[in-house]
């Protein structure tokens, strides 16, 4: 079935969409290279997005335009301001701790580079910080946001791999702090270097005002994540609850919401849930032909045959992964590389939990790296910077990045710890 991958890249090649070209290439070999029926594929396409927890999709995309629509990212960001801007690079510093909070509300990347960025880059050039400084620190700290629970990534990974999406989202936060930590460490060091200072003094009254204004926006992590681990709802609900909150939010407490907002942010819910959808639908056909014509056991095989260690394995697939992320959407790198991998990894007894966030941790790592880096994109068009200045400022943060994934590659009770307290 060389045809297969053949076709695949070909088709990408030319610049037909993702879910064309992984739908295309397997109705070739369905189609033209076996007698498989129609209606088997069209079975097998819609198969793949008949799931429950899928419903989680749409509703984790719907609460975070609502959390940047309604006001809530600006009060995260002023009492970010207050608790750690008066540490040296302190808006550097603000710049994670915001996203930290924020991580914990929407879910993916792009909507804290867009949102909680939009704000931060306009504060770091106000008080006289360097472009790319403000852009590095904005586009490694938006990385953190599909690490923290809840997160869009999982919910695609755990469907895909059949594993408990709420074990993968307990999975993540122990990276999530530990990227948080490298990152500001990093600040610090460049802050010293540069000989940048404190951007305010530290004023409890002023924390506690910020905080109080903040409460009911940082109430929306504790809703979430309390709810899933103390059992009162699934992450589907969990999403659910997220949007329901935000819109209280925006519509009662802040009545910065009107009709009119929302009928825009549903029109944007909807068009980008179709496209992940019809890309989950497109790369379950894929999967499956993989399946069926002893694909994924020949490519499991040749892993296996390289090495039978579980690090050595581990670094492989890292390898790979942080170079097809350079050239795949990440939706798009879950449904087709987890297929692969997982026996692989199931075989060798690594468990999937860890290998999902080590999995999406590298497909973070590619939203910052060129030529298909979403967030590179959308910080390019915030900060009005060159694509190729955005992608040298962001170089120096893939440090702390990629020792967070060596890190949790290779100690595994960095991620498996709270999914094992909670899920016993």
């Amino acid at each position: 079935m060389l045809a297969l991958f053949v076709i695949f890249f070909a088709t990408l090649a030319i610049g037909v969409p993702i879910f064309v070209a992984l739908g295309g290439s397997s109705l070739f070999c369905t189609s033209v290279l076996s007698t498989i029926p129609d209606f088997v594929v069209l079975h097998r396409m819609a198969g793949g997005v008949d799931s429950f927890p899928l419903i989680a999709v749409p509703f984790f995309i719907l609460a975070g335009n609502l959390m940047n629509t309604a006001g809530i990212t600006n009060r995260i960001y002023d009492f970010a301001i207050a608790a750690v801007g008066w540490l040296r690079g302190g808006l550097g510093h603000v710049n994670v701790v915001g996203s930290v909070i924020f991580a914990g509300m929407s879910g993916t990347a792009v909507a804290d580079a867009g949102g909680l960025g939009t704000i931060e880059i306009k504060a770091m050039r106000d008080h006289g910080y360097n472009d790319e400084f403000a852009v590095g620190i904005t586009a490694a700290s938006s990385t953190i946001g599909p690490i923290i629970p809840p997160s869009l990534p999982m919910v695609i990974f755990g469907v895909m791999a059949n594993v408990s999406i709420g074990q993968l989202f307990a999975d993540g936060f122990v990276p999530g702090l530990l990227m948080a930590g490298m990152i500001m460490i990093y600040v610090t060091w460049y802050a010293r270097r540069h000989n940048i200072g404190r951007d305010q003094a530290f004023n409890l009254g002023v924390l506690g005002r910020s905080f109080i204004r903040a409460v009911p926006a940082l109430l929306t992590p504790v809703i979430i994540i309390g709810g899933m681990t103390s059992g009162a709802f699934t992450p589907t609900e969990a999403a659910i609850a997220a949007c329901a909150w935000a819109l209280i939010l925006g519509i009662f407490l802040y009545r910065s919401l009107n009709l009119r907002q929302f009928y825009r942010i549903s029109m944007e819910t909807i068009e980008t849930t179709a496209s992940v959808l019809i890309i989950v639908g497109a790369a379950s056909l894929f999967g499956w032909v993989l399946t069926t014509t002893r694909i994924t056991e020949q490519l499991t095989a040749g892993l296996l045959s390289i090495t039978t260690n579980p690090l050595m394995l581990l670094l492989i697939i890292n390898i790979i992964l942080l170079i097809v992320v350079c050239f795949m959407e990440t939706i798009a790198a879950i449904s087709i590389l987890v297929p692969i991998f997982l026996p692989a990894i199931t075989k060798l007894g690594i468990d999937p939990v860890q290998f999902g966030v080590i999995m999406v941790l590298n497909l973070m790592i590619g939203l910052l790296t060129p030529p298909v880096g979403m967030v590179l994109f959308v910080l390019s068009r915030v900060a009005k910077l060159s694509f190729d200045r955005t992608v040298m400022a962001v170089l120096p943060f893939m440090v702390p990045l990629l020792g967070v994934l060596i890190l949790i590659s290779i100690f595994p009770v960095l991620t498996l710890y709270l999914p094992t307290l909670w899920y016993r």
